[in-house]
């Protein structure tokens, strides 16, 4: 078949079977910590505000229920990553706390990449909270160079249109 002059190469939809696994493998691990890193951005959000993190806050707040929040909170104090007290609540251990400021980090640069691309603050917020487990360190990276190089700037410049 000839290539029409001018005409952009065809990109094959299917890339090599090992780097197509690599993006499965690490979206199915994304999954996985979905949940855990939700909860203890949470926890960390609920402790910082001078409240404490409850099971019945927990719950209202992921809109789950408690026995919900109480299988996952066991989960977590296996993996080291929260202490409960009867009667007191729940607590990040310095290994929650660590996860928790990387997952505020990445949230962070998500909902300011997002901003300047003048999505709503409602779209914002509900986009920031999938997308801040699943982007790459690199991606993140590239976000932070964009709003750094004055991405917010250009968008206003270009006359996109702002979310609302």
């Amino acid at each position: 078949m000839k290539r029409q002059a001018g005409a952009a190469a065809k990109v094959p939809r299917i890339v090599d079977a090992k780097v197509q696994s690599e993006g499965f493998r690490a979206n199915r691990a994304a999954r996985r910590n979905v949940l855990v890193e939700d909860y203890v951005e949470l926890i960390a959000d609920l402790l910082d505000e001078g409240m404490e993190a409850r099971q019945v806050d927990i719950a209202a707040r992921l809109g789950v229920s408690q026995p919900t929040v109480a299988k996952m909170l066991a989960r977590l104090a296996n993996e080291g990553l929260v202490t409960q007290k009867p009667y007191r609540g729940v607590f990040l251990t310095p290994a929650g706390e660590a996860l928790a400021t990387d997952v505020r980090r990445r949230h962070g640069i998500v909902e300011s990449f997002l901003t300047a691309l003048g999505i709503s603050t409602e779209n914002v917020r509900i986009d920031a909270e999938g997308i801040e487990h699943y982007a790459s360190e690199e991606t993140l990276a590239a976000f932070e160079r964009a709003l750094n190089a004055g991405l917010q700037s250009f968008m206003a410049a270009d006359g996109v249109k702002r979310g609302g």
